[in-house]
């Protein structure tokens, strides 16, 4: 053979093996990715997203169990005096060395003004970059459940930070539009290439990250489809790989597909309702000079006329778990679990006259229509049977990214009643007495998702307990005694925990975690 047609034919075995190498993965989701920046939005979806560009000094794995991940080791010099040692030779996406700079950095950054995730790193902590390679963190008491909330935590780079004016984290709501919001520079598996909003985002594998690879893939392209009948369109044609959530009446129409199938599954996150507790008037209601929602026997009559069992057999097509807890019994279970009000209009009616209000109220109910299994469609019901006993309910549905800008606390906490859904970040109670019942506060990080304002000082007295108690077994008292003064207030109207349904093409090979956590790193396409 002579060297011209050696050199030609090994040419095109290199174009050919190439060609096989490389692998894109098109998946679909409901909602948008509005923001690169790991801090603005505590939004499961877009935190999952960008876990596969920014990584922490901890993981979770497939089980949800945490892992090493930046900080290859660390160990306790005292209850309150944490060790991180940091793996070397790290860089980011643009090249720089991943140092301990970047980890103190990063804590001052998810703790500031406009970051969405301030509870993630405990406001008093104090980090000290040791040497390049080791920081230590310094508590002003016990915190048992520390690096559980870091798994979600990414870590940013200072110098890249700085340079392009991203400091401050600009809230999703924010008129300006951060650097960061539009640009990312992680160390993970994947890099951004590019970002539209509301229509493509393309991300390629970072041949330089420092972990085992047990993916194929070579770049991944996400699209939001929020009409979920084109979503499904998109998955049965093979216009992507994988979609979510598949609609639970359209499951059996993709498992019938030759080319796809249904990946379904428990999920930890519980949807409930909640209710402004706090204003002395509603904001959208016709209620004048007072609040309904403040007086308990309303509370309870709302409770009172949920039908559950209709939301889950018309509605969620038996795709949900019925609860009376804020928080998945697969997270917590007491000695003693609560049990939900029954559902029975005439006793609604009741409380509501005894409250002072025999003919009903007006009031506006805020939904999104792209987050959660069948938001919008539940929502609707909620109305209807809210109607039957005279709450007369004006819907505002909207798509996830306007819902969350009108109702969360950079707006304000702009709603009168909404639905929503949480999945604790760290997979601990504290979390959800913290964040959802804890009383709001100017400053602080309590109730930051808590959109009613609910309060109760005793609730929060033992959370404070809670998160410094090293002992399981008295901790699970402390939890169990919180919960039933939450539930005893009506402080909330748990729903369920809603089912996972991740519509999948053949080719494709996908590990689905109970958080509804997508990630790259463990797909394998054919």
């Amino acid at each position: 053979m002579s060297r011209r047609r050696f050199s030609i034919v090994l040419a095109c075995a290199v174009c050919a093996s190439a060609a096989v190498e490389a692998k894109t993965l098109r998946y679909a989701f409901q909602g948008t990715l509005k923001s690169l920046d790991i801090y603005a939005l505590a939004e499961t979806f877009t935190l999952g997203t960008l876990t596969n560009v920014y990584e922490g000094l901890v993981a979770r794995d497939g089980d949800l169990k945490i892992r090493p991940a930046l900080a290859e080791r660390w160990e306790r010099l005292s209850p309150t005096h944490w060790r991180f040692h940091l793996r070397k030779g790290v860089t980011f996406h643009n090249g720089n060395p991943f140092t301990a700079a970047d980890v103190v950095f990063s804590a001052e950054r998810v703790r500031s003004k406009g970051s969405n995730l301030r509870a993630r790193v405990p406001k008093d902590a104090r980090f000290v970059a040791v040497d390049d390679h080791t920081v230590d963190v310094h508590l002003s008491s016990p915190n048992p459940i520390l690096l559980s909330e870091w798994a979600s935590w990414g870590i940013m780079d200072r110098e890249w930070a700085e340079a392009n004016d991203a400091v401050a984290v600009a809230s999703p709501t924010s008129k300006k539009v951060s650097y960061a919001a539009k640009h990312a520079n992680g160390t993970g598996p994947f890099r951004v290439v590019s970002h539209r909003v509301g229509v493509k985002t393309v991300f390629e594998r970072n041949d330089a990250w420092w972990g085992k690879r047990e993916h194929n893939l070579t770049r991944v392209e996400f699209v939001p489809i929020s009409a979920a009948s084109t979503r499904v369109a998109a998955l049965l044609s093979g216009e992507v790989d994988m979609a979510f959530p598949i609609p639970v009446q359209d499951e059996a129409r993709v498992s019938a597909n030759p080319g796809t199938s249904v990946l379904a599954g428990p999920e930890l996150r519980t949807i409930f309702l909640g209710m402004d507790q706090f204003r002395d008037e509603l904001i959208d209601s016709d209620i004048k000079g007072r609040n309904p929602f403040k007086d308990k026997r309303v509370r309870q009559a709302v409770y009172h006329a949920i039908n559950i069992k209709a939301i889950q057999s018309r509605i969620m097509r038996k795709r949900s778990v019925p609860t009376a807890q804020m928080i998945s019994p697969v997270l917590f279970q007491g000695e003693t679990p609560p049990e939900r009000l029954a559902y029975n209009p005439k006793k609604a009616r009741e409380l509501l006259s005894s409250a002072g209000y025999p003919s009903g109220f007006e009031v506006g109910m805020d939904c999104s229509n792209d987050r959660y299994v069948n938001d919008g469609a539940i929502c609707q019901a909620v109305a209807a049977l809210l109607a039957k006993v005279g709450i007369r309910v004006k819907l505002n549905v909207q798509p996830k990214s306007r819902f969350f800008a009108k109702v969360l606390g950079s707006n304000g906490y702009q709603t009168s009643f909404y639905l929503l859904g949480w999945t604790p970040s760290s997979f601990d109670s504290y979390n959800v007495l913290h964040k959802i019942h804890g009383c709001r506060s100017k400053g602080s990080a309590r109730g930051q998702f808590n959109l009613g304002g609910y309060c109760n000082p005793e609730v929060d007295a033992l959370a404070d307990r809670i998160l410094v108690e090293n002992d399981p077994a008295r901790r699970d008292v402390l939890i169990e005694k919180a919960f039933k003064i939450t539930t005893s207030d009506v402080a909330y109207i748990p729903l369920h925990q809603q089912m996972l349904a991740w519509g999948v093409s053949k080719r494709v090979s996908i590990k689905q975690r109970a958080d509804n956590v997508f990630h790259f790193q463990w797909v394998q396409k054919d």
